[in-house]
């Protein structure tokens, strides 16, 4: 299929993310942020404890993780479980939808990171070629 099928293909689907009004915007927006992408791929790894789950995601705040993990909940891509205990435990896992879009970002996750030699020679050959740091 070459790219003009796949953009007509595209154009039948019910929501466009290049609409401005389409609600997949806001999804796009929780997955693919920095805290969203880091949340739901180190949650790939298994449920996870708020604490725990803070620690892993190394540099998040407490505030960023909770707003995070609430859009991620809300779009129905994590599973928040409260324990009634004492003191309360709360858990957080991917539900399958979650695991289907934490497997497609850890793919990007995993290039990314397999290329970042060609990304740092590039920005070092820009910092050059622009003399700027």
């Amino acid at each position: 299929m070459n790219s003009t099928q796949q953009l007509t293909e595209d154009q039948n689907l019910p929501y466009n993310v290049f609409a401005k009004a389409c609600p997949s915007r806001g999804t796009l927006e929780h997955v693919t942020g920095r805290w969203g992408t880091l949340t739901l791929g180190a949650l790939h790894e298994g449920p996870f404890r708020f604490n725990e789950l803070r620690r892993r995601v190394d540099g998040v705040s407490e505030k960023m993780l909770s707003q995070t993990l609430h859009a991620l909940e809300r779009d129905g891509l994590v599973h928040r479980e409260a324990q009634p205990t004492n003191p309360p435990r709360v858990d957080y896992e991917l539900t399958p939808l979650g695991r289907e879009v934490a497997e497609r970002l850890l793919a990007l996750i995993h290039f990314v990171e397999g290329r970042m030699d060609d990304v740092l020679e590039a920005r070092r050959s820009y910092e050059e070629t622009r003399g700027t740091r």
